[in-house]
């Protein structure tokens, strides 16, 4: 057995079964979001939202040219740098955690590249973290990657955006591990006051080409859109809504609190 296989079995909970089997179970999925060293205490937000009722946790890398993601991400992600935020120094947070939860880390290739592929895949799996979103790395160019993560026991999850064509989105489906992360519309991330009509169809139009998990995210910003969201989908993924409470000052308990609430509306609903 591989060093990789053996840190990846002994650390961390596996995305794509653990959505798979509370999705086949009638579970609608909630998957918040924490930027990395937003503040000394940013590990225990995964604490919370476990707590909260968490299906996964969404962590992302901050860095400083985040091109897909709002004002309030990038905030984040400013802030957590300003804090000397880097990517030795968050895994080595995570590796002191224990959630009973799967960790995705999100980041930008660079990170990635300026690390390899092999050694920043098998870094991700050594500290609990079993799944990895690059939105901005191509699927043409996605199959190092692709194996690199494979390798390490760490899902790739692809990104799927509704300008997608056909070929594409059914390419997307099949070569995304974990869920597949459906995008609202054409837009970055960011709080939104409505969620488009679109959002719904397209994640309606995914699934028929997906049986992996379908969550929607980008501006998921209340209780009222994580049902709307879930309606269709199969789940959802809260971000920006969170970090605007993180950047006013609101701690871990009190995010979580926030968490909960959007736990509480998805079940109501399917009950």
């Amino acid at each position: 057995m591989s060093t990789v296989d053996t840190v990846t079995t002994a650390a961390g909970v596996a995305v794509g079964p653990r959505l798979r089997e509370r999705r086949d179970a009638g579970r609608k999925l909630l998957v918040p979001y924490v930027t990395a060293g937003i503040s000394a205490d940013w590990t225990d937000f995964l604490t919370a939202y476990e707590q909260a009722g968490a299906d996964a946790i969404e962590i992302g890398l901050p860095f400083s040219e985040p091109m897909i993601d709002g004002p309030t991400v990038q905030e984040a992600s400013e802030r957590a740098l300003h804090r000397g935020a880097t990517v030795p120094g968050i895994l080595a947070d995570l590796r002191r955690v224990r959630v009973d939860v799967p960790l995705v880390v999100m980041t930008y290739y660079h990170l990635v590249a300026r690390d390899g592929h092999a050694r920043f895949c098998a870094a991700l799996a050594e500290a609990g973290v079993r799944g990895l979103i690059v939105p901005d790395l191509p699927l043409e160019e996605l199959s190092e990657l692709e194996q690199a993560a494979a390798d390490a026991g760490v899902d790739l999850t692809l990104v799927a955006a509704p300008s997608g064509t056909p070929s594409r989105l059914r390419e997307i489906a099949a070569r995304s591990r974990g869920f597949v992360y459906a995008m609202t519309g054409m837009v970055t991330t960011g709080e939104r006051t409505e969620l488009p009509a679109s959002a719904a169809e397209f994640a309606t139009r995914l699934k028929t080409h997906a049986d992996l998990p379908v969550l929607l995210g980008f501006g998921v910003s209340t209780p009222e859109h994580a049902v709307a969201g879930a309606h269709a989908a199969d789940g959802v993924v809260v971000a920006s809504a969170l970090m605007r409470r993180v950047l006013d000052g609101a701690g871990p308990a009190d995010v979580g609190a926030q968490v909960a609430e959007l736990r509480a509306a998805l079940d109501a609903a399917q009950g």
